[in-house]
């Protein structure tokens, strides 16, 4: 292993290890007679507390032992030194396991069962956690144990962080004491526990504590962790904040019928309203959060004849999301046109947002727009388009300039339409200034990656501040040069550096409108250059992730061809989206597509040259929680119907019958992808009534 040749073994060596084989076999063949028969005998357990003393990882055997311990509990008739007897036996045999193997899930896991049951002494659990850290300072089961038993204790997070400062400054190189610390110090500070308030006071000591870490051995990784929490702990706000919303607030919509909307600042809406009669409001906050309903989120409008039902735009079906939307349903209203009305929506004045860490939403936001009806809503009348979609280049001009009219929503506007931003303090933002100072020295003296990534993520958190945006991110050029540098000299994690290079890309594209002007065309046959014809193309670029959604709310028509987009994550936010260009990416599977079964709106899908149906198993599902294996209720059977009726199998096509069902496209392209064979092709006409182009070609 590892390089090193192995020996041959010994004839004596092999002739001890065999008997040792064979004395294992015969106690793990009584131990499942025992465990099948249910036999709880002083002799099975003893036998099983030697099986576990040769091999603490049989989760099975440590289950034996629970029910076991049941029974003669059950049995006890509540006795308090007999209980106390039997659990301190399991107590001991746990400890003989744990000097066996340190870190056996199985031993540690029953440790805490035995004292969760609470009748067994906890005064010698530290004095023995002690000798176990002794022998190994890193073991995250120790560490963890270790936050059990001070919780059983009530021992107070203070005195836990001393000892947390005690084991690093025996050795720096304990990641996991720098850990323990992040956890203590996070309840402390979320608490404002007596010396532990304000946060700023407190992250100055540890920037200390860990700078001594950092410049006295660069190379040690264990540092470099806890100061990149410590940033994060510097620029973040705590409580969730509404960052973006659409309609924007102080905007206009104008709306013709079934024809289109436009108006000044964020116009729009050629599919959504015409299709479905409604007006999406999405509410877009910093993190995710539960509990956006009609008593947490306040909407006043004449418009209005009941509350709007929110829901999360969350692709694994959760109630706590990052994007929540509501539809304004105008087909049935008896509107008087030519009337501007207006729409209120107001929030953080009661309880009940909270975000999954706890957090209340408390600062009081508002967002007005204006909506007039020119003429009155009608049923689309369906009509033939003459040919299909184009995204050839030379069919799209460039805006020479933007109106104020124009629908484009960037960075610059997206944060003054809320009110009462909190912001972090002065003192925070020049201790980022402070560390990028520090670090810039460092890398003078040194190549380190690791401060290479430091430093773009202080230089990020520093444009990322609200004072900073005036300044245009000014330090994007260089934040981009060193995931360039940190890809050429860490290939191992080039996909990571390569998604965070996307990200920064993406946050100075859509900060301004000036940035966004040369991303922003027109389709030269456009009878005119207005809202509706305004599509955003980001193509060829090099992304690998999606980011900044926020600040693309409005767009309708976008095209991300000719990219590297494994993930299409972020893009159910923009619910206002009819056409989208994804041909030339890396998408692999069908569970990349996952978020397209939120945007109702969508009409055109151009996912051409991807390698979907590439391999054989979807190992995206490995790595992240598969976005359709949280879907609805599916009907199964209705589905195998369904594929019988057309042939196919029902097990190879199911994930893009939940992807393509819930849409109404009228053109997809497919084409170039090996799933795209005749057999497919024909499903998706089956399974998308609506569909008038495929692959170019016309259906009818």
């Amino acid at each position: 292993m590892h390089g090193r040749p192995r020996n041959a073994l010994k004839e004596e060596d092999t002739a001890a290890l065999s008997a040792k084989a064979e004395k294992l076999r015969s106690l793990q063949s009584h131990f499942l007679a025992n465990h099948h028969n249910r036999i709880y005998t002083k002799e099975a357990l003893e036998g099983n507390a030697k099986l576990l003393e040769n091999n603490p990882e049989w989760h099975t055997a440590w289950n034996y032992r629970k029910l076991a311990v049941e029974s003669f509990l059950s049995d006890s008739h509540s006795d308090p030194e007999t209980v106390k007897s039997i659990l301190d036996e399991e107590l001991r045999v746990v400890e003989n396991a744990l000097r066996k193997n340190f870190k056996s899930y199985g031993a540690w896991y029953h440790r805490k069962w035995v004292l969760s049951k609470g009748h067994s002494s906890i005064d010698k659990e530290l004095r023995l956690l002690d000798a176990f850290q002794k022998a190994d300072p890193r073991n995250f089961h120790a560490w963890n144990y270790r936050r059990f038993v001070a919780a059983l204790m009530k021992r107070p997070d203070e005195d836990e962080l001393k000892y947390t400062e005690e084991v690093i400054g025996a050795n720096f190189s304990n990641y996991s004491a720098w850990h323990n610390r992040s956890i203590l110090l996070s309840n402390l500070l979320k608490r404002k526990a007596e010396g532990y308030f304000p946060k700023e006071n407190v992250l100055e000591g540890e920037f200390e504590l860990v700078h001594n870490a950092i410049f006295t051995d660069p190379d040690d990784q264990s540092g470099w962790f806890y100061h990149l929490w410590l940033i994060d702990q510097t620029v973040k706000i705590d409580a969730p904040l509404l960052v973006s919303s659409w309609p924007s607030h102080g905007f206009n919509i104008t709306l013709q019928g079934n024809k289109c909307l436009h108006g000044s600042g964020l116009s729009v809406i050629n599919s959504t309203l015409p299709n479905t009669g409604t007006l999406p409001i999405i509410l877009y906050f910093n993190q995710a959060v539960e509990g956006v309903n009609s008593s947490t989120v306040n909407v006043k409008s004449e418009l209005l004849s009941g509350n709007l039902v929110w829901k999360p735009l969350s692709t694994n079906n959760s109630n706590n999301a990052q994007v929540w939307v509501a539809y304004l349903d105008i087909r049935n209203l008896e509107v008087q046109l030519s009337k501007t009305y207006v729409v209120e929506i107001s929030l953080g004045h009661s309880k009940g947002i909270v975000s999954s860490s706890g957090y209340d939403y408390g600062h009081p936001s508002r967002v007005t727009f204006e909506l007039c009806i020119q003429t009155a809503y009608t049923e689309p009348v369906e009509q033939q388009e003459g040919k299909s979609n184009s995204w050839k280049d030379d069919d799209f001009q460039k805006f020479d300039h933007l109106q104020e009219s124009e629908p484009i929503c960037s960075a610059d506007q997206v944060t003054s339409e809320i009110d009462h931003i909190p912001t972090t303090s002065g003192r925070c933002e020049e201790a980022v200034v402070n560390e990028i100072n520090q670090f810039r020295d460092l890398l003078s003296e040194i190549d380190c990656k690791i401060g290479k990534l430091t430093l773009a993520r202080l230089l990020t958190a520093v444009d990322s501040l609200p004072s900073s945006r005036a300044n245009n991110m000014v330090n994007t050029e260089e934040i981009l040069q060193l995931y360039d540098d940190l890809m050429r000299l860490d290939p191992t994690h080039y996909l990571y550096y390569k998604d965070e290079h996307s990200l920064v890309l993406l946050r100075q594209i859509t900060s301004s409108r000036d940035s966004l002007l040369p991303y922003c065309h027109y389709k030269k046959n456009a009878i005119e250059a207005f809202a509706g014809y305004v599509c955003l193309r980001l193509q060829n670029l090099s992304l690998s992730r999606m980011g900044s959604i926020e600040n693309l709310l409005w767009v309708q028509t976008l095209d991300l061809s000719h990219n590297q987009l494994r993930s299409i994550e972020g893009l159910e936010a923009m619910q206002l989206l009819s056409c989208l260009n994804l041909s030339h990416n890396k998408l692999g599977s069908f569970t990349a597509l996952g978020p397209l079964r939120l945007l109702k709106s969508l009409k055109v899908l151009n996912i051409s040259y991807n390698e979907i149906g590439s391999h054989s198993i979807d190992t995206r599902r490995y790595l992240c929680s598969s976005p359709l294996s949280h879907t609805e209720e599916f009907a199964w059977d209705q589905f195998e119907i369904f594929a019988g009726s057309i042939g196919i199998s029902a097990a190879t096509f199911w994930e893009p019958f939940l992807i393509f069902q819930s849409l109404n496209l009228t053109e997809l392209d497919i084409k170039g992808n090996p799933v795209a064979d005749e057999n497919f092709r024909s499903f998706l006409v089956k399974v998308l009534p609506t569909l008038k182009w495929l692959d170019e070609e016309d259906l009818s």
